[in-house]
This record gives structure tokens, sequence and C-alpha cells, in this order.
């Protein structure tokens, strides 16, 4: 499928199990795109625990060559906003809660975008960078988990400064041990169940 978005055609993979309760859009990081193997494999637990998952490219090709934009949240909230506003326009998905999973940048854009719509019902950050949402933070009223690795020092301390400046329910979830990218052995792993426990926790 494809989502309309400032004039140009982002693709993404739309996977809806069968008697799925609610459906989670992704938003990648800066230098990433919707095959990301991260967000591929966290799609994948949530599909085992009856949720769908959309994962589009934010950008486009020329553009993720363009650091101007790969750090502009406000294009990138934007583009994010309309997939969600495409998730919720589908004859066969309605009624179905939304949840927004956003790693790095997009974890921002997904704090935006919740800021400015009843529409999103939870919200996983993965080593995000809720502080590039700015005011946004204290209008986010979906339950937020914010994911950190443990040795991610710089992003961990960005995440507590955001959390608490944000005004409804809030959790920091450190994996001990896990660097920026949760490369290390079971990171990723746990990452996974702590999402997938969230939003079946907050979108039944």
């Amino acid at each position: 499928m494809t989502v309309e978005s400032d004039g140009v055609a982002l693709p993404g993979d739309l996977t809806i199990p069968e008697q799925a309760t609610a459906v989670v859009v992704f938003a990648h990081g800066s230098g990433s795109g919707r095959r990301s193997p991260r967000n591929v494999r966290v799609a994948d637990r949530l599909h085992r625990e009856g949720l769908g998952t959309l994962l589009f490219d934010l950008l486009t090709d020329a553009e993720t060559e363009d650091r101007q934009r790969v750090f502009d949240i406000e294009l990138l909230a934007r583009r994010l906003g309309a997939a969600v506003g495409w998730v919720r326009g589908r004859s066969e998905l309605d009624g179905l809660p939304v949840g927004l999973f956003g790693a790095s940048t997009g974890a921002a854009a997904a704090l935006v975008v919740a800021a400015g719509t009843p529409n999103v019902a939870a919200i996983v950050s993965r080593g995000g960078r809720p502080d590039l949402a700015g005011a946004a933070l204290e209008r986010v009223t979906a339950p937020t988990l914010l994911i950190v690795g443990g040795r991610d020092g710089q992003v961990l301390g960005l995440n507590g400064t955001a959390q608490a400046r944000m005004r409804w329910e809030t959790r920091l979830e450190i994996v001990p041990g896990a660097t920026h990218l949760f490369e290390e052995p079971g990171a990723l792993d746990r990452v996974a169940e702590l999402a997938a426990a969230w939003f079946s926790g907050h979108l039944g």
C-alpha cells in the first residue's frame, strides 16, 4: 500500500492478523525505513499478540540523503499523521484502536501526532528522542512507554527529562546492558516483549 503526503507516495507494508484487535503504525528513525530489521522483528512479535502493523517509509529515497529532512520532526509527524488517517479510513479496519511505535526521531514524530489527535490510543518509543517533540510532550494523553538501553547514556538522560514533562501515564523501561540499537543478545527480544505487553494492555 502507499500513504500519500506532501505530494509524494510513501510505500508501506500492512499486516493484519485474523481477528486483529488493534493496529500499530511504525515510525522509523533516521537512516532507516520500513524494512528496518529491528522494527520488522518487533512487528512480528506484535502479530503473535493479534495486533496489526503498518510499516511505511517516512521519507523518499532522495529525501533520506538530506539531513535536514531526516531531523524535520514537523515533516515526519505530518506524514505519520497521514498514515494514521489512512488506517482510520479503511473500512476493514473500522473501529480498531491505533497505537504508534517510534524509534529515534520517529518517536518524536509519534508524540507530536498523538498530541494533536485523539485517534492514538498508546505509544511505545524504542531508543527514542522524545525531547525533539518539544512542547507537544505536555499535550500527549496516550499512555506512553519509553524503552531505552542501559548503556545509551545520553538518550537515557533525554528520555528521563522528557518523561518528567509528560502529564499523563508514562513509564520508562531500561534494558540493562543494551546500547542504542539494542544489538546485544536478547536486548531486542526484550523490547518486543515490552512493546507487546504495553499495546495489549492499552489497546484492548
